[in-house]
């Protein structure tokens, strides 16, 4: 709960909503309130900023959590909080995907992401190997313990039966729609992401390098690890003139990015979901995104922006062209969309699921 992105935003309005508790390893009390929450974590344990050992100290720190029967009811909301399944029950476990480092984005990471050895070329990835082989294991073990599942998209689901042999029923994830608003579009596109390789930010780059005539403000979050700071320098180093890289903002100065953009551009590779396209169609804003995904879940192609097959950064650029002579006649669309994914069919759902009548 550190850095929040879409993931952390669901915990944050089911713990406000539901009047819960909320247990973590990590916190930042300023960027909570920056979102508009005021929620208080609870640490269970202290951990690393550095991957793997961070998320494995996670994951042990959450399957040692007893809460002795303390609550009537159990969430899980985090992938590596899973092993929170283990002693705390009854329970449910809010799914935003089986963790894609060890399942569908095994190959990707252990080639993009897992560094070259110092001597020996490939010694971080046979390491790697060894790593994702234990935790796929604890991790079915961990999910065994679900009471329930819920997860965030059909995409999601599909993941959870191919990887645990598990059903899952899908709720889709919160937006608070009432808070975003339209204003005539401005002169930049919009793009909100973690400087993570796997959201691919370069093509947005390189595409808006291809039109200097056009501006996008990127919005970026980055965790405070070796590769992702690599990765957050890299494209701040190749970056154009007409491309903005901005760090945290407050939900105040988000929804008026939203709502003043002419568009939306999101590049994630394969999302679980993709909360920030849902919180751009409540701006009335167009979306472009790639074909796969959530996004084929959320974007309604030619309706609510468009979706694009193997995006590149000229198909992109082509996109941007498309819609930026009137990115206004989406509006009605987009904002009638965005209502499937109100905060309020979020928690009704999930109190029909775990029977809270609170």
């Amino acid at each position: 709960m550190d850095n929040i992105g879409g993931a952390e935003m669901v915990t944050l309005a089911l713990a406000q909503e539901l009047h819960a508790d909320v247990y973590s390893c990590a916190a930042n009390a300023d960027n909570i309130k920056k979102m508009g929450f005021d929620v208080e974590v609870k640490l269970i344990s202290a951990i690393s900023k550095k991957p793997p050992f961070r998320q494995q100290m996670s994951a042990r720190a959450f399957a040692k959590l007893n809460l002795r029967q303390k609550y009537d009811m159990y969430i899980i909301s985090g992938d590596w909080a899973v092993g929170g399944l283990v002693h705390n029950k009854p329970n449910l476990w809010y799914a935003h995907g089986p963790k894609r480092e060890l399942w569908d984005m095994y190959e990707y990471t252990r080639r993009e992401i897992v560094p070259d050895g110092k001597y020996l070329k490939n010694l971080h990835r046979y390491i790697f190997d060894l790593w994702v082989k234990y935790n796929r294991f604890i991790d079915r073990r961990y999910v065994a313990h679900a009471n329930q599942i819920v997860c965030n998209s059909q995409t999601v689901q599909a993941r959870i039966q191919k990887y645990y042999y598990r059903d899952a029923t899908v709720i889709y994830p919160p937006t608070d729609v009432e808070k975003y608003h339209y204003a005539p579009a401005g002169d930049y596109w919009l793009s909100v992401n973690r400087t993570s390789p796997a959201k691919r930010i370069e093509i947005q780059t390189e595409a808006f390098a291809q039109m200097p005539d056009k501006k996008l403000i990127i919005v970026a979050t980055f965790e405070d690890t070796e590769t992702f700071l690599a990765y957050r320098d890299k494209i701040i180093k190749e970056k154009p003139d007409n491309v903005t890289l901005l760090a945290h903002v407050s939900q105040a100065e988000l929804i008026e990015l939203y709502a003043n953009c002419r568009g939306f551009i999101t590049t994630a590779q394969e999302e679980d979901f993709g909360l920030t396209a849902i919180e751009a169609m409540a701006a009335g804003k167009p979306v472009i995104a790639p074909n796969e995904g959530g996004y084929r879940e959320s974007v309604v192609d030619g309706e609510t922006g468009l979706l694009i097959d193997d995006i590149n950064a000229g198909k992109l650029a082509a996109a941007v062209q498309q819609l930026d002579n009137d990115p206004s006649v989406y509006k009605e669309s987009c904002m009638q969309r965005a209502q499937k994914y109100s905060t309020e069919s979020f928690i009704t759902g999930i109190k029909k699921q775990i029977g809270y009548d609170g």
